[in-house]
């Protein structure tokens, strides 16, 4: 049974004690910590930045998965590899050299993925995939917490899937599959069905009154996933 990992967002967390938050979700059994960056320019939103991402590593025993809403990249990556970014993942229109952006990902000590949006093209895939750690299907368009999930995402995290496996078998080597975007306990078990293995949940969670209870909720509600898909 593949590693799957629950991801709490940040961006529905109350931003007035985020440090007591991250140890909140940490202690109910997150894997990962996801941060969304956004700049008002790539995605219609203004988030945090990597003083933020600082802070909240002394209060984070789990990695800090840093998603970049923001156009150009580069110039921000090696502050959030010093803010204490564990993953850093990327949007391919933001970039205007991809290979590169994901070379300097690793070169800042830090785990590289590449993003896509509802309507953005894998090809990109053909390419990067094999110099990736993670890629991450957003379910929703990026820009707000607490919209819903769009069905079609499904096909996609599906064609994801079988690119990985493809790769993992020629290599051995690991590339975690993150969805983002409108996950919920009521739907994460399709999700999980359709070949994710990490979850990225905000209002979900940062909007139950019981964190443990619903991390728990949504593990069960992928073991049963799993053991309905035969592993």
């Amino acid at each position: 049974m593949p590693d799957y990992k629950i991801a709490p967002s940040l961006l529905s967390a109350d931003f007035a004690r985020l440090g007591e938050e991250v140890r909140a979700v940490i202690a109910a059994g997150a894997d990962l910590i996801h941060f969304d960056v956004m700049d008002n320019h790539y995605v219609p939103n203004l988030t945090v930045g990597p003083l933020v991402c600082e802070a909240l590593k002394r209060h984070a025993t789990v990695p800090i998965d840093v998603h970049l809403m923001i156009k150009p990249v580069d110039r921000i990556v090696p502050d959030f590899a010093k803010a204490g970014a564990g993953i850093i993942s990327f949007h391919p229109e933001a970039s205007e050299h991809i290979d590169r952006t994901i070379g300097l990902i690793r070169d800042c000590g830090c785990r590289p993925g590449l993003v896509f949006n509802p309507a953005t093209p894998l090809d990109w895939l053909d390419h990067t995939l094999d110099k990736l750690d993670l890629v991450l299907v957003m379910g929703v368009n990026p820009g707000f917490g607490g919209q819903s999930f769009i069905p079609h995402a499904l096909v996609k995290i599906e064609a994801v899937r079988r690119r990985i496996d493809a790769v993992q078998q020629r290599t051995g080597r690991p590339i975690l599959l993150e969805v983002d975007g409108g996950v919920k306990v009521d739907n994460i078990g399709a999700v999980a069905r359709a070949g994710a293995d990490t979850f990225v949940a905000g209002s979900a969670v940062f909007g139950a009154t019981d964190y443990p209870a619903t991390i728990a909720a949504m593990r069960a509600a992928i073991a049963a996933a799993a053991v309905e898909g035969g592993g």
